[in-house]
């Protein structure tokens, strides 16, 4: 009988990923703090409604790539496709939409699409998000896209920041008209998917990938030829504030979100350190979601990082805690130092090895983990009620009394 092994598309997170990726979540969950952020969790299972209608039916997301199934209950079901539209489900379950007033969330977890496995995207994969409702400053718009640049900046991830906006009720209408008449007289020459795009969602069209639709697309109208007095001041001050905190970004007017709730702000951070240039990080403003899913109009604006699509891009600065590496040299030794262990664990990182062994082989063990402070503890310790310290970076050595320590 063969071994059982992981589902296509669906990995195992361990060994230095894990380590990475434990780090990523724990500094970006604090720089998102430092933002007025708090966490919220939403569950993985949700009804296939809320991305029907959020996401939208005629996005891919939608019509290829749920997990969607029926479950005993006779519910139609799916796992999260992304991470946005359970936030507004739950912001709306709860009433916030009601009380009015600001609030801020961040979450991170398990997304998944059915589609081809590749290198930085899985068919389940992990993101984090946040998600702000309530506040119509552009100043919030700003503050999302700083909040991302911090997080790239403390893990050393080069990035370029791309801007587009994608107007509102009032210009959008008008812009899809004048695009599809552009794009009816590419037909021929554009790919399938764009073909059916111009009846079910023109504007993803320009997020086309084939090399091909790109070239062809090169001459499309722009959406920012085509703003509303409002859009255009919000996009020329979203300009201007980035401009004045010395923000680097790049218009490109062929962005858009493959998500339909967007509106106005849409941004992507993308790096050309893991190959191609791709994106990392993106989003935007979404003021119509929480009225799509029911709620009370509330404008909101969030963004969502691909954390797979980083990992490998992620230095792990130098801790200035120890890590203490705990060994017996003979089996009366160990209960002291476990109990020792215990009492330095509310301080520091530390490993107990339960197994008598060696120097040299304890030496081994530490070096592996990468621990910095050896101690070890045989008969003579337990006789003068001491220990010995190496520290494994400076090689330097030291015995001090147990109840020094």
């Amino acid at each position: 009988m063969s071994n059982i092994q992981s589902l296509r598309g669906m990995k195992d997170i361990l060994n230095q990923e894990s380590e990475r990726f434990t780090y990523f979540i724990e500094n970006a969950s604090r720089i998102a703090k430092n933002y007025g952020y708090s966490y919220i969790e939403t569950p993985i299972l949700e009804e296939t409604a809320l991305f029907k209608r959020s996401v939208g039916e005629s996005s891919d997301i939608v019509n290829k790539e749920m997990y969607q199934f029926i479950d005993k209950g006779d519910n139609d079901v799916c796992l999260r496709p992304e991470g946005t539209a359970g936030v507004v489900r739950s912001f709306v379950q709860n009433k916030f939409d009601r009380a009015g007033g600001v609030y801020k969330f961040y979450y991170y977890g398990s997304m998944f699409r059915y589609e081809r496995p590749q290198k930085g995207r899985l068919r389940q994969f992990h993101q984090f998000g946040c998600e702000s409702f309530g506040e119509t400053s552009i100043y919030e718009d700003v503050n999302i896209i700083c909040m991302i640049k911090d997080i790239f900046d403390f893990f050393g991830i080069k990035f370029k920041l791309l801007l587009n906006s994608l107007g509102c009720d009032e210009c959008m209408p008008s812009y899809k008209t004048n695009l599809v008449e552009h794009l009816n007289h590419l037909r021929d020459d554009l790919c399938e998917d764009c073909n059916r795009r111009i009846q079910t969602n023109p504007i993803r069209v320009l997020d086309c990938k084939n090399e091909t639709c790109k070239t062809l697309l090169v001459d499309a109208p722009k959406i920012t030829h085509n703003l509303c007095s409002n859009c255009d001041t919000n996009f020329e001050a979203l300009k201007a504030i980035l401009t004045a905190n010395n923000i680097a970004f790049e218009i490109d007017t062929n962005l858009v979100r493959g998500l339909d709730y967007y509106t106005q702000t849409a941004f992507e951070f993308v790096s050309d350190e893991i190959g191609a240039q791709s994106a990392i990080a993106g989003g935007g403003r979404y003021d119509k979601l929480v009225e799509f899913l029911g709620g009370r109009a509330t404008p909101a604006v969030g963004f969502a990082i691909g954390i797979e699509r980083v990992w490998e891009l992620i230095k792990i600065k130098e801790s200035k805690k120890e890590y203490y590496y705990f060994g017996a040299l003979n089996e009366e030794a160990l209960p002291t130092l476990f109990s020792l262990a215990l009492k330095k664990r509310k301080e520091e990182k530390c490993y107990v090895e339960y197994a008598p062994r060696g120097f040299n082989k304890h030496f081994k063990i530490a070096e592996k983990l990468n621990a910095t402070v050896m101690i070890l503890m045989g008969e003579n310790e337990l006789q003068t009620q001491t220990i010995t310290l190496k520290n494994l970076q400076t090689k330097e050595e030291k015995t001090i009394l147990i109840k020094e320590f």
